[in-house]
């Protein structure tokens, strides 16, 4: 019996503490380094920040959405196929 309670606690505390980590999604850290932001060269899931269509790091959902954007180097963003320091229309 002591098992099972056992069990079923450290289920919940797990559970508990991956909505916690997510309850707490926000905007990615600003970089180090000089950067710039890039729109549109995002895998879905990996944008680091606030668009139109989604408010937080990580939640675009289509790769290279027009409006999603991450951190690169200052002067880099021209420089990838697709990539633009604006949002596309």
């Amino acid at each position: 019996m002591n098992t099972t309670r056992l069990l079923i606690s450290s289920a919940l505390a797990a559970a508990a503490s991956v909505a916690a980590g997510s309850a707490f999604a926000g905007p990615a850290a600003k970089p180090d380094f000089s950067f710039e932001k890039c729109f549109g060269v995002v895998k879905a899931g990996l944008n680091d920040c606030q668009t139109a269509s989604h408010s937080c790091a990580g939640t675009a959902t289509a790769d290279n959405a027009k409006d999603s954007w991450i951190y690169v180097p200052a002067g880099t963003c021209t420089k990838i196929t697709g990539g633009s320091n604006e949002p596309k229309a």
